[in-house]
């Protein structure tokens, strides 16, 4: 029997909430702009990047990779980043790697996405600015491809929940590339065919350590606001902030600009681990967090945190910039747990349900490069309109464990999440 709240029904639930959500007319009177342009037979996929820093010169690099091995035929051809420094850096670098091509260089991201040959854009931005982007891209006819966390803020995931519906069938991509490791595609099977029986629980734990500390970005002197920095349009929706150079360069460590473990590390195998359960949507968690080695980060270096869904299942969540030491990713069932390794996975009975206790079955999944294939998933999705791996509805199941653990983590206190309104509120 299909289950009630599993991801086939996602999606019909949330529209209504997604709606009731949303702050003005504005929002809720979402409008493309401008008519998605397909790709032609033959055509090469156009992509637009804006923001073209740590992770942006990474997409940028094994976009262009793609391209000059021949794994997809597309052009990066066009750059957008309020740092006139890295925007030429990266014109440039397109020019040198894809002769023939126009490139483009925009301050203002409007104005890219308002070229007409382009069909998509990633965008590779600061959290605050993720919602806007995106939502953006889409009121201009293209396709996105997302850098996790999806939003900075539950609230902005309905507005892009809302518009992702209203583009039609509108290629949405959260850059959560571990989806694309068999292990949990090889898991979400296991759990459907019932090899697990009833899955009552689940552990992923993810950590990295360094005597500095985490996300210390090498920073610019003599970079100030003004003709080389629009530092006003990089603050963009969250209003005019007073300048600094560190939160500039090392903004992952504010809580202002981002949601630090949880939408940085835990998120690589949070959304995986959601795709492979199929549990519906989170009700309730309970987290602890603290600063137990960094003391100049804001955010946590360390957050342990149990999150329960409308079945019962618990999800535990174990993140740390302290240690980077993880515990055994697994699903567990009644009948037999799935240990899910880096590059296999071992389903083991339980001995009520077994005659030999050693009665392990264990499948080898290699894997090669993730995140291009997830890239290369996109690309694809953007060409022939089959869906792509990590898609918004997905994304918002993420957001909702992002927003619990952290609100918890913060307060101290239970927090839950009610799937018929869409509310947060403590216990």
């Amino acid at each position: 029997m299909s289950k009630s709240y599993s991801r086939r029904h996602l999606l019909a639930r949330l529209a209504p909430i997604a709606q009731d959500h949303l702050l003005d007319d504005a929002h809720k009177d979402f409008v493309q702009k401008v008519p998605r342009r397909p790709v032609e037979r033959g055509e090469p996929v156009r992509i637009g990047v804006v923001g073209y820093g740590n992770m942006g010169g990474g997409h940028v690099d094994g976009l262009l990779r793609a391209r000059e091995d021949g794994a997809s035929n597309l052009e990066v051809a066009a750059v957008c980043d309020v740092n006139a420094n890295r925007r030429e850096t990266c014109g440039a670098l397109l020019r040198e790697r894809q002769p023939g091509v126009r490139v483009t260089e925009h301050l203002d991201h409007r104005e890219m996405y308002a070229r007409e040959d382009l069909h998509a854009i990633l965008v590779a931005t600061p959290e605050h600015w993720h919602a806007t982007h995106a939502v953006h891209a889409l009121e201009f006819g293209k396709d996105v491809y997302l850098e996790k966390p999806m939003t900075l803020e539950l609230e902005e995931s309905y507005w892009l929940l809302h518009a992702a519906a209203r583009a039609n069938d509108a290629i949405v991509q959260i850059g959560t590339q571990w989806l694309m490791h068999p292990k949990f595609e090889q898991a979400r099977q296991l759990v459907e065919s019932g090899a697990l029986g009833t899955v009552v629980s689940s552990i992923v734990a993810f950590g990295r350590n360094s005597k500095e500390g985490e996300w210390l970005y090498p920073i610019d002197e003599t970079l100030e606001p003004g003709e080389r920095l629009d530092w006003e349009r990089w603050c963009g929706p969250l209003g005019l902030q007073p300048w600094d150079r560190v939160v500039y360069h090392r903004w992952r460590r504010y809580r202002k600009y981002s949601t630090g473990i949880l939408g940085d590390i835990l998120s690589h195998l949070i959304a995986p681990m959601l795709y492979a359960i199929d549990e519906g949507l989170p009700v309730r968690c309970t987290a602890h967090g603290a600063n137990m080695v960094d003391f100049e980060m804001e955010n946590h270096d360390q957050v342990v945190g149990h999150v329960e869904f409308e079945s019962g299942h618990v999800l535990t969540a174990l993140g740390s910039t302290c240690n980077d030491r993880g515990a055994p990713w697994m699903i567990r069932g009644n009948r037999a747990e799935l240990l899910l390794g880096r590059s296999d996975a071992r389903l083991v009975p339980q001995s009520a349900w077994s005659d030999f206790e050693d009665e392990t079955e264990k499948f080898t999944l290699p894997f090669d490069d993730i995140q291009q294939d997830l890239r290369i998933d996109w690309v694809r999705a953007v060409r022939t309109r089959r869906a792509n791996r990590s898609g918004v509805e997905l994304g918002f199941q993420h957001m909702v464990v992002v927003e619990l653990m952290s609100r918890a983590a913060r307060t101290g206190r239970a927090w839950r999440f009610d799937p018929v309104t869409g509310r947060m509120f403590p216990e």
